[in-house]
């Protein structure tokens, strides 16, 4: 792939707003093709992409979603950089296998945040349960996005997934805890206002770091499920339905485009856990086996 090439794909991503997880994995999609195939991705029709997509499947083993940025890359690449409007050029996208998310029970999740070594990971981890964000978005949280008006009580997360900007979740437990995490580190004095920052460089901390603290919370923690910080946001979606929550509020809150993907998680409820009385069914915090 050129750096030329390289350079429009980008463009044309930043330009129309994809995320710059989606902008890595469109251009690392192509350029892997380009070197297996060793040709340039704009000279490639839809047949000889499917071709190598079935390479991977079948030859390599790799899952649908990876075959599936191939695919996706390649159509971005025809329809805006290329311009090509033949629709037989677009190559198809692969079945994605639906696998239910493996949810941690409330007790397993307060002991992976008394296993969290790092007081800053943990308010991430906390924030990212109770109010069901993305990993990169509470990554960029910023002071300015904490709304603490009784009126209001919410927060701001800017450019989310599909950039687009939304309020959610922040229950007076949560609030509580984020202004000792401010007093604690002076985020608020700090410029940027980063909530969750490095040290060493004063920048946001990474998915990847956070990624790394939750890996170590829970193998600490003996928690053997899999998964990863997203977990936690399926298990926000989850508890917030079993305390009572209406599909059409939460899907609100976690930024879903349809109704349809926050459905699923009607099939995750437990029909054992009852909320406490008269407790906040939006504030998972304070329903959590505090010891």
């Amino acid at each position: 792939m050129t750096t030329a090439l390289r350079r429009k794909m980008i463009d044309a991503m930043v330009v129309r707003g994809l995320a710059p997880r989606t902008q890595e994995a469109y251009v690392n999609a192509l350029a892997r093709m380009a070197k297996h195939l060793k040709r340039s991705p704009d000279t490639l029709d839809a047949a000889e992409i499917e071709a190598y997509m079935v390479h991977l499947a079948r030859d390599c083993g790799r899952s649908f979603s990876t075959i599936n940025h191939v695919a996706s890359a390649s159509r971005f690449l025809f329809r805006h950089v290329l311009q090509r409007t033949d629709r037989g050029l677009e190559p198809p996208i692969a079945r994605t296998l639906q696998r239910q998310p493996e949810l941690l029970g409330r007790e397993q999740i307060l002991k992976l945040l008394a296993a969290c070594k790092s007081p800053m990971m943990r308010m991430l981890f906390q924030v990212l349960y109770a109010s069901g964000l993305r990993i990169e978005e509470g990554c960029h949280l910023r002071v300015r996005d904490i709304d603490s008006s009784t009126d209001r009580m919410c927060l701001r997360v800017v450019q989310g997934k599909g950039g687009a900007d939304r309020y959610t979740l922040l229950s007076p437990t949560l609030l509580k805890l984020l202004r000792e995490h401010c007093r604690r580190y002076q985020c608020h004095r700090r410029d940027p206002d980063w909530l969750f920052f490095s040290n060493l460089t004063g920048t946001a901390v990474s998915a990847q770091m956070a990624q790394r603290h939750y890996a170590a919370a829970k193998w600490k923690a003996k928690i053997t499920k899999g998964g990863s910080t997203h977990t936690l946001r399926h298990c926000c979606a989850t508890h917030l339905l079993e305390a009572g929550v209406d599909l059409h509020t939460i899907s609100s809150l976690l930024g879903h485009k349809h109704i349809s993907t926050t459905s699923r998680y009607r099939h995750l409820i437990s029909p054992q856990f009852k909320p406490p009385k008269q407790g906040d069914p939006l504030d998972l915090l304070a329903a959590l086996p505090w010891a």
